[in-house]
């Protein structure tokens, strides 16, 4: 399957000593935990809460406790307890000071939320719906298989099958005949968008921690590099890139751009109430947050492109620091020269001091070269011509060269479109065959391949037959030739 994880001894063990949530299970504390985080920043779905508001509602909370079950229950702090839980050892909460800001703020895991994932899906449901899921996937594979297909006509049969199931629906509805759900289709759906929408918040956790890892690292790198600035430009550049080509990247752009678009989220808003309203709905209490919903994931998003907004100005930074860097070096250098020539200006060494092949350097640039452009009289130089013996020699070769007028070709070809839009080559020389062989026949070729209105299919080949002056018949195989207008 996909992204399954491998169940053997090392990895699970591993995973039990290491991942916050396996580690968030096993606490001693973990009802206190889990039940604090999730009435602090799940329910009420708030990014970041500023520390003096956290602290003050987890003293509430253990003071309540307290109460109940002893004064040495949960004997510390509730700054000691945020601390111990935002730490490295633990990695529950993120504890962060956001721009502009002198207070500390904490904001959840995506480990704490897959916790609390998990523990409400243990709940015994009254309700199970299975017939919206099966729809679900149905429909995916559907989008698949369609997606993928290459096949005009399967493409154009499946549309043309939907615009008979359409326009059978549009007779029905216009006849009276609506189709409408019944309460238990109503409110499986209701749950399963619900569901869906809020594991979407926690995915957009998810996509930022993945970003903030990607950003400490290059903070970490940067303070510890000592080679040279591109090399470390390079590898930063290629691993941002590779987050932001791969498919969690594209697809947090493709949602991104989706969601920014202003009838869509006038059409999200229209839905989401509507749906509020179906008494089926209101049976099940819903919260009335779940009506604003594509707010909260427009302000997940803007915090993830924050983040990746706040790695980039990281980079900006540095490249300005390194090149003030470099110029205080380069001025140093030149002072410190300046200095040494002062000294030596009234005692000169000796000997040759410095050379210099030319005062300044030249700069040849490859524009400025100029083109080649032959002599009006060239000069051909080579050995002497040596004068040939005496004797009988054939010349009947040099008279026997064949020249194929390629106007007279071009004039056949004219003449054989003047009555039809295309003709092939074939149909030429059915008309006017050939005087030259085949000589006139690679004419013919070659005056199609420097024609655009030309056609030369190499899939399909014909042949061609003539008679040359010895009598001989002779035989080729062409591609089909198509001459147009």
């Amino acid at each position: 399957m996909v992204d399954s994880l491998a169940v053997d001894y090392s990895t699970l063990d591993l995973l039990r000593r290491e991942h916050p949530a396996w580690k968030l299970l096993l606490a001693d504390s973990a009802p206190l935990i889990i039940s604090f985080l999730h009435r602090s920043f799940i329910r009420p779905n708030l990014r970041s809460l500023p520390q003096g508001e956290l602290t003050a509602r987890l003293e509430d909370d253990l003071f309540r406790l307290r109460e109940q079950l002893g004064e040495d229950a949960f004997p510390r702090s509730a700054g000691d307890y945020l601390d111990d839980w935002a730490g490295d050892a633990k990695g529950w909460l993120r504890k962060y000071y956001p721009p502009g800001s002198d207070e500390p703020h904490f904001d959840l895991t995506p480990a704490v939320v897959r916790v609390t994932e998990w523990l409400e899906g243990l709940e015994q449901r009254q309700f199970v719906g299975t017939e919206s899921r099966l729809l679900a996937v149905f429909d995916l594979l559907e989008q698949l298989v369609e997606g993928t297909e290459t096949d005009p006509e399967a493409r154009l049969r499946e549309l043309e099958r939907r615009r008979e199931a359409i326009d059978d629906e549009i007779a029905r509805v216009r006849e009276g005949e609506l189709e409408l759900m019944d309460p238990a289709r109503v409110r499986e759906r209701f749950i399963q968008v619900e569901r869906t929408a809020r594991g979407l918040l926690a995915d957009f956790r998810q996509v930022e921690q993945n970003f903030r890892e990607l950003d400490r690292e290059v903070r970490e790198r940067i303070a510890t590099w000592e080679g040279s600035k591109g090399e470390l430009l390079e590898s930063v550049f290629g691993e941002r890139d590779e987050i932001s080509d791969s498919d969690e990247g594209r697809s947090f752009r493709a949602f991104w751009d989706f969601l920014m678009s202003p009838s869509r989220q006038e059409a999200l808003t229209e839905m989401l109430e509507y749906a509020m309203q179906l008494e089926p709905v209101a049976e099940l209490e819903p919260d009335p947050r779940l009506a604003r919903v594509h707010y909260d994931w427009l302000e997940a998003g803007e915090t993830t492109q924050r983040t990746v907004a706040r790695l980039s100005e990281q980079l900006r930074r540095y490249l300005d620091d390194q090149a003030w860097l470099e110029n205080r070096r380069i001025m140093g250098l030149i002072r410190e020269t300046e200095q040494k020539a002062l000294v030596i200006r009234e005692a000169l060494p000796r000997g040759d001091f410095m050379s210099m092949d030319e005062p300044a350097p030249r700069v040849e640039l490859t524009m400025e070269r100029p083109l080649f452009s032959p002599p009006r009289n060239p000069v051909i130089s080579g050995p002497a011509v040596a004068e040939a013996e005496q004797g009988d020699i054939d010349t009947d070769a040099l008279f026997e060269q064949a020249y194929v007028d390629p106007e007279r070709l071009r004039a056949h070809i004219r003449r054989a479109l003047q009555s039809r839009d295309q003709v092939s080559l074939s149909d030429v020389l059915e008309s006017h065959p050939l005087e030259q062989g085949l000589a006139e026949l690679v004419a013919y070729l070659g005056l199609a391949a420097d024609d655009d209105r030309a056609t030369i299919d190499e899939t399909r080949q014909g042949t061609v037959t003539w008679e040359d002056a010895d009598g001989v018949r002779r035989r080729a195989t062409v591609p089909t030739v198509i001459f147009g207008r």
